[in-house]
């Protein structure tokens, strides 16, 4: 049995316990908070943009923790799960690995590549796991694309635009805090950069223009330059002022015998495709496969089972895997110098 720690409940704390509850193999022993009702079940007031509201919870059987000192005393709890802000990823993620527990932490990985590369250091050192949580590639039309690139069936992957908009979450007093959150490039877009970097590999160069505000992009558009200059990869992310779409995301990823696209998006607070999964093959042939109902728990489940499954047979999912998480946060912070500076920019 896996016994999983959580530390923060928050929205995405929650989410993570009630993905736990439907796994097998893990439990959730204890729980952190520095809020007295979070610590007694009351969770009522927490609201995402997926997934239920807040309730009510049973945490009878759970040790609950007001300090993050005592749950790493805690000889029940194997791992701990990180759902705090992302400034304090790195410090409680560093501990909990010198403490001996493996860690999942949400993600991004930190907001600064030194954080990244202390956290993985310490991972190494302590023999623990340090997995990151990346679930967009757990979404059905991110596994459609990842089988049909990995079978190879429609040959060998060309290319792929991405697009990831969000209305501005002024409700979110730290959003535009590039010490705490980081704005759209580290919250948003991460999760594309993430996706591109397992699917193409990493970039030589980008060059990203766009808007900026104060000193974090806003709305951006960027080009990815690979070894193999045949490869034309794009993203467009950021935050639009208009509430009325709150979210959008999809993508054109092309093969050489295939094109899969689509577009998904929330408008007026009812979330559609605005173009379903298409795979255009060769010749006039187009097909609209079934992907599920898109519910955002279930890929959250799928992941999670992915953390389980790594800690007990002692190899963490690749796609979780923290110096991929690492290279995601590199891709955004030179996309925003390319941004800044107005030039292209070398990676690495």
């Amino acid at each position: 049995m896996v016994r999983v720690g959580i530390v923060g409940v928050g929205f995405m704390g929650m989410v993570h316990y009630l993905t736990y509850q439907k796994l097998n193999g893990v439990e959730v022993t204890a729980i952190c908070s520095r809020t007295e009702k979070r610590r007694q079940g009351d969770w009522r007031g927490i609201q995402g943009n997926f997934g239920p509201p807040g309730t009510a919870m049973d945490l009878s059987g759970i040790t609950t923790y007001e300090s993050i000192n005592e749950m790493l005393q805690d000889p029940k709890v194997d791992v701990i799960d990180i759902t705090l802000p992302p400034a304090l990823h790195a410090e409680i993620a560093i501990r909990a690995l010198k403490a001996g527990k493996h860690v999942f932490c949400e993600k991004p990985i930190s907001l600064q590549l030194r954080e990244s590369e202390e956290m993985i250091a310490a991972a190494k050192g302590s023999g623990k796991q340090l997995t990151i949580g990346h679930v967009l590639p757990f979404f059905p039309e991110y596994i459609w694309a990842r089988e049909a690139i990995d079978s190879g069936r429609y040959g060998r992957l060309l290319g792929g635009t991405f697009r990831r908009v969000i209305s501005d979450p002024a409700w979110l007093s730290d959003y535009w805090n590039a010490e705490r959150i980081g704005g759209p490039m580290l919250d948003l877009h991460v999760h594309d950069a993430h996706f591109i970097r397992a699917m193409f590999g990493m970039p030589d160069q980008v060059t990203t223009s766009g808007r900026m505000r104060g000193d974090l992009a806003e709305y951006w558009t960027s080009q990815f330059q690979f070894a193999d200059r045949s490869l034309a990869v794009t993203a467009n992310s950021g935050v639009i002022r208009q509430q009325g779409r709150s979210f959008l995301h999809g993508f054109e990823i092309h093969l050489e015998q295939a094109t899969l696209t689509f577009e998904f998006s929330v408008l007026a607070q009812e979330g559609k495709y605005t173009c379903a999964p298409v795979l255009i093959g060769p010749g006039d042939k187009v097909s609209f496969p079934e992907l599920g109902n898109g519910d955002p728990m279930l890929a959250f489940e799928a992941e999670l089972q992915e953390v389980v499954t790594g800690i007990r047979s002692g190899t963490p999912a690749p796609l979780l895997e923290a110096e991929l998480a690492r290279d995601a946060v590199l891709l955004c912070h030179k996309q925003t110098e390319s941004l800044r500076e107005g030039k292209s920019v070398r990676i690495g």
